[in-house]
């Protein structure tokens, strides 16, 4: 029953029968403990899924292969990998999947040069790389961008491997690419290398690239594809709208406003979630519910200030563009993980990183915010959005902008 909730996304119902299945003293065993070790990593909840370690090695449990590499999921999707390479080395077997997931978790958390230097060891003296393998390095590539690793990454796969390249290799392609700059080079590796339709996933890429790098004309050409391979898909309506405002073509947004509407489209809620003192609080943008709302907002007002003063200016940008001047301000500073974020560093002590997990890809203002409060909070603040994470110290980011 653990592993069926989490398998459907359920992680606190998961963790909540874990925690009934304790009450009525019954003993896990190695195949609950992956289980609940993949909630938490769902989740975010990294007390539990320490307490899950603890218990393994004070318990005298066999840290086999599945379960050792169910702990550096956890580590690494709780955004701490040292924990997570603590792990892999004190396995005295791993296989394949235990070094694609060690590679994979640097990847996730930005530590391109780290994933890239392990993928070499375990093709020097570890088991022979698959093709997930190559999704890690490929994505830790494209998140460092490391072009000329993962180039020959990519070409070494069928020459050297006998993998044959699959979908999420060539989004992988298309994403360090265009991550790095090299927009033609990558709509043409769309164009010459992709031997099936691209799939919405390899436009989604493309069009994040666009925007990042300011091709507004390009970026257009491709929602458009988006929108005719996912009709139905409202991200790509509000990446269209915010693509068509960022090159003033403000008829267009309203034009796409319209056809959401028409189709019955809504965008999705975001949503953030923190974890303080063994339990979860979530928030959303505008959120009002908790009952220290008011203390909340007073602090994330003086903490913007702060920031101001420091040099921060509001990327307006980052918003849907349905709001105008102060509104727009008022919107972008009450996003959700500015909110979970002032809550920690209310209710946590001085010293203690701040981890956030965030449903959706975390808006530019909200990244740029972050970089701010590191320095005037003086905290360490880790956030996993859908995408990866971001470890926000001393004023600079792990993803050194590659996101």
């Amino acid at each position: 029953m653990i592993s069926g909730y989490e398998q459907n996304g359920s992680a606190k119902e998961a963790i909540e029968l874990f925690d009934h299945m304790r009450e009525s003293g019954i003993e896990p065993d190695s195949t609950t403990f992956v289980g609940v070790l993949a909630a938490c990593a769902q989740s975010g909840a990294l007390s539990l899924g320490s307490w899950v370690h603890e218990y393994v090695m004070d318990n005298g449990f066999d840290l086999n292969v599945v379960l050792g590499t169910s702990l550096i999921n956890m580590y690494a999707r709780c955004g701490n990998v040292s924990k997570s390479r603590e792990v892999f080395d004190s396995m005295r077997e791993r296989n394949v999947i235990a070094w694609t997931a060690m590679i994979s978790a640097y990847a996730t958390n930005g530590y391109g040069n780290q994933a890239v230097e392990l993928f070499e060891q375990m093709q020097l003296r570890g088991p022979w790389p698959n093709k997930i393998t190559f999704v890690a390095v490929l994505s830790a590539c494209a998140h460092a961008g490391l072009v000329d690793v993962g180039r020959h990454a990519f070409a070494s796969m069928k020459k050297e491997y006998d993998v044959e390249p699959g979908l999420e290799h060539y989004v992988c392609m298309v994403d360090m690419l265009g991550r790095a700059g090299f927009l033609d080079e990558a709509y043409e590796f769309i164009e010459k290398e992709i031997p099936m339709e691209p799939p919405p996933a390899v436009w989604t890429a493309m069009l994040g690239a666009c925007k990042m790098h300011k091709n507004f004309d390009l970026g257009v050409s491709v929602a458009e594809h988006l929108l005719d391979s996912e009709p139905d898909n409202p991200g790509h309506y509000v990446m269209l709208s915010n693509i068509y405002a960022l090159a003033g073509r403000s008829d267009r947004v309203q034009r796409v406003r319209n056809m959401m509407i028409q189709r019955g489209l809504k965008k999705q809620v975001g949503y953030s979630i923190i974890e303080v003192d063994g339990k979860t609080y979530m928030f959303s943008m505008g959120d009002k519910s908790h009952p220290e709302t008011n203390i909340i907002y007073e602090y994330l007002d003086e903490l913007m200030l702060r920031c101001t003063q420091a040099g921060y200016v509001p990327l307006a940008d980052s918003l849907m563009h349905e709001l105008e001047g102060e509104e727009r301000e008022y919107a972008l500073r009450f996003h959700s993980e500015k909110l979970a974020v002032a809550f920690g560093l209310l209710k946590t002590s001085h010293g203690m990183t701040i981890t956030v997990v965030k449903n959706l890809r975390m808006c530019e203002d909200c990244h740029l915010a972050f970089k701010y409060i590191s320095v005037v909070a003086n905290r360490e603040i880790v956030v996993r959005d859908k995408l990866r994470f971001h470890h926000f110290k001393d004023g600079s980011c792990s993803c050194l902008e590659f996101w």
